[in-house]
């Protein structure tokens, strides 16, 4: 098993609202790693749609994104890019 840790800066212009945390949570979900998401010390899991909401994350947080499991540097490599690249162009 394996563990990976990235850091990264939300950039789409209304943050960790329902259509960016779906599509977080559905590119999380590929993954067989436990994956962990964490903004000012608030942790959610990273396949969880409500959980990732929640967090009341905007623009300019930033994400810790956390896995462990058989494949966890590709997971917070994709997830990361995912967040850099502004939830695939998602505001």
């Amino acid at each position: 098993m394996g563990k990976a840790e990235a850091e990264t800066t939300i950039l789409n212009k209304y943050g960790f609202h329902a259509r960016p945390s779906t599509s977080f949570s559905l590119l999380a979900k590929k993954f067989a790693a436990a994956i962990t998401v964490e903004i000012n010390g608030v942790q959610a899991d990273g396949k969880s749609v409500m959980g990732l909401m929640a967090m009341g994350a905007g623009c300019g947080s930033v994400l810790q994104i956390r896995a462990d499991g058989a494949d966890a540097e590709q997971a917070v490599a994709a997830l990361k890019t995912h967040v850099d690249d502004r939830f695939g162009g998602i505001e």
